[in-house]
């Protein structure tokens, strides 16, 4: 190492002089930290409800797709077979004997699971998927929370050990500034705030779909 103190006061120690297997060697460090803040238990749980969250969601949008396959299949059903049960009817009475109305208990039926389906269907867009959408993003907005604290913590951890190890040089120049900005503790910090960012977001989100949906079932109160 060659520097002239005169003309280079300010100082900066690297791990090694090639950028990029620098950066390289500083991402692998952060993934680190990541993938242990995300192993916490708390950060832990919260990454699980956000993913249980996520698929009740996949679930009920299933739901209606099924839904509404069926619903669309059963009116074909039913206008197909119209016909038919009034020609049985006719039929029947044209033997002289007493009109057969049984294939009408069956078109009844259907027609009964039909009103059933589209109740239903109506029942999950109006009122599962808006919930089950708010529920994800709640877990979402704190799931994030908790890992860009993990992640801060970790940071906080790593700063400390980094001045500890500095102690000997502080002691020769009595005052020895350190920007952890450039290093893998300001990384984490940049993700933990990244982190926090995506979260207010999620929340916000949160918000706004819960009061649409508040919106809705007052208005249908009033109707």
């Amino acid at each position: 190492m060659s520097f002239d103190i005169v003309q280079t006061p300010t100082l900066q120690a690297v791990a090694t002089q090639d950028e990029k297997l620098l950066a390289d060697h500083l991402q692998k460090r952060v993934d680190e930290a990541i993938s242990q803040s995300e192993a916490q238990p708390g950060v832990e749980r919260a990454i699980a409800a956000h993913g249980a969250a996520g698929e009740r969601l996949k679930r009920l949008q299933k739901a209606e797709r099924v839904l509404n396959a069926y619903a669309r299949a059963s009116r074909e059903q039913m206008a197909a077979s119209g016909p038919a049960v009034l020609d049985a009817i006719v039929e029947s009475a044209a033997a002289g004997g007493k009109p057969d109305f049984r294939k009408l208990d069956e078109c009844a039926a259907l027609e009964n699971q039909n009103n059933y389906a589209s109740r239903a269907i109506q029942r999950v867009i109006e009122h599962l998927i808006p919930l089950a959408q708010i529920a994800l993003l709640r877990e979402e907005s704190h799931a994030l929370t908790s890992k860009a604290r993990a992640v801060e913590r970790i940071a906080q951890e790593r700063a400390e050990k980094v001045l500890g190890h500095l102690r000997d040089a502080v002691s020769e120049e009595v005052v020895l500034p350190v920007d952890m900005s450039k290093g893998v503790a300001g990384a984490l910090l940049a993700y933990a705030a990244g982190y926090k960012l995506r979260a207010a977001q999620a929340a916000e989100n949160a918000d706004q779909v819960e009061k649409s949906y508040c919106k809705i079932r007052e208005a249908a109160r009033e109707w």
